[in-house]
């Protein structure tokens, strides 16, 4: 339909009130992790068929509750998409020597291509140090030091698997980051950091925002793209979001009644944004499919 001619304010307007009835278009993790773990399952077969089935090694250290789920999880989707996975269980009272040993042998184990410790470890352990026993080519967190630093100079190695995740599901919806503001909100080394990284190599704008900014609301505003990643509700609310922002939320907690939660008020900023991540079935079930492509991709280089 041709639109009449109208002032130059008046059009400002008509798009805004156009833009204000829409409310976001969801990206869904959960059928975004479906489609990639096919492509994994596919490139897996390939390499089976050279003799080759891609290996993830799994250790527990103690009976943290949560961890025996992200474990168990972790696990079902390697065997779901044809990889073979190990799952080593110790008592919390393994000794930090002992556990270096384990890593060690894995390291030397033709059979493994990734190597996954979970955390958190029992406070006797030096996590740091156990991260760093992990060979950088089997590295598939992307938490050692030789992989923060592939990241920081653009060279090839693995990418932090929640960040890695978030970045295919702004490619999912086409978004072009050259020339964006983009805020993350923020500076873990397991997902803000690596986030503003990854951003940043995409040549999007980025400010990275954290507990010691003072007007987090005047940061946002600017954002045509914003990445919460702070594990605190409502850190993000509607009336700091620019209108046709795209809100990737990375936040995990639980409301007043119990049920899981974002960082973002859900509800209000899908009014404002033009495309947002769900909690559950948004930036979550991709950690996982990120962690199976570091895997093969491991397993990938392994086999050249």
């Amino acid at each position: 339909m041709k639109r009449p001619h109208l002032p130059g304010v008046l059009h400002f307007f008509t798009d805004f009130f156009e833009f204000s009835n829409m409310t976001a278009q969801i990206i869904d993790g959960n059928a975004l992790s479906k489609q990639l773990r096919t492509e994994v399952a596919t490139r897996a077969q390939a390499l089976k068929a050279k003799g080759i089935t891609p290996g993830l090694a799994v250790v527990l250290v103690g009976d943290n509750p949560a961890s025996q789920v992200y474990v168990r999880n972790k696990v079902k989707a390697c065997e779901d998409s044809g990889l073979h996975s190990v799952l080593e269980k110790y008592e919390a009272t393994m000794t930090e020597a002992d556990l270096l040993a384990r890593v060690e042998a894995l390291n030397n184990d033709p059979a493994i291509h990734g190597i996954l410790v979970q955390l958190p470890l029992p406070a006797h352990i030096d996590a740091q140090k156990v991260i760093e026993a992990i060979s950088p080519a089997k590295d598939v967190d992307g938490f050692h030091i030789a992989s923060a630093g592939a990241l920081m100079t653009g060279m090839p190695g693995f990418w932090p698997c929640t960040p890695y995740g978030c970045m295919k599901m702004l490619e999912s919806i086409n978004y072009d980051l050259r020339g964006k503001h983009a805020v993350v909100i923020g500076r873990s080394n397991i997902v803000g950091k690596p986030m503003a990284l990854m951003l940043l190599q995409k040549n999007a704008t980025v400010t990275i925002c954290h507990s010691a900014t003072p007007d987090l609301k005047a940061m946002t505003l600017q954002a045509d793209v914003v990445v919460a990643a702070v594990g605190k509700r409502n850190v993000l609310t509607a009336d700091m979001v620019k209108p046709g922002a795209v809100v990737l939320d990375v936040g995990m907690n639980r409301n007043d009644e119990g049920k899981l939660c974002g960082d973002v008020d859900f509800e209000g900023v899908k009014q404002v944004a033009s495309h947002i991540t769900p909690v559950p079935g948004g930036v979550g079930p991709m950690t996982i499919t990120m962690l199976l492509v570091n895997t093969l991709e491991a397993a990938e280089r392994a086999s050249k």
